[in-house]
């Protein structure tokens, strides 16, 4: 995701990526601990991961995620927060996804 404010393309097209998925517009950037993937189509430029963690998400950069520029349990907070949906991660011991919280009186799993 990008602000109107900070330029760039929002990491469509460019290098830095480790590829597509065969035409979804998704590219996935890898670090050690945590992957991350964006989706250029779903992206309306909310711009919270810029200002969540800007030494991850830069798009005035190439390639503009860098997971591992920050802890991944502190990316995988700011990837929580982008409301259209764009931004998803999986971290190396999880599964791909966006965890949610637990349904409102649900417990949460073990």
């Amino acid at each position: 995701m990008n602000g109107d404010t900070t330029g760039g393309t929002g990491g469509t097209g460019g290098t830095g990526g480790t590829g597509g998925t065969g035409g979804t517009g998704r590219r996935a950037y890898e670090g050690r601990s945590i992957t991350v993937t964006f989706e250029a189509g779903r992206c309306r430029h909310a711009a919270e991961c810029v200002r969540g963690l800007p030494e991850v998400f830069d798009t005035a950069r190439r390639p503009w995620i860098r997971p591992d520029a920050a802890d991944a349990g502190t990316v995988a907070e700011v990837v929580r927060r982008c409301p259209s949906g764009a931004l998803r991660y999986e971290r190396a011991e999880e599964g791909e996804g966006r965890p949610s919280p637990p349904p409102t009186g649900a417990a949460a799993p073990e």
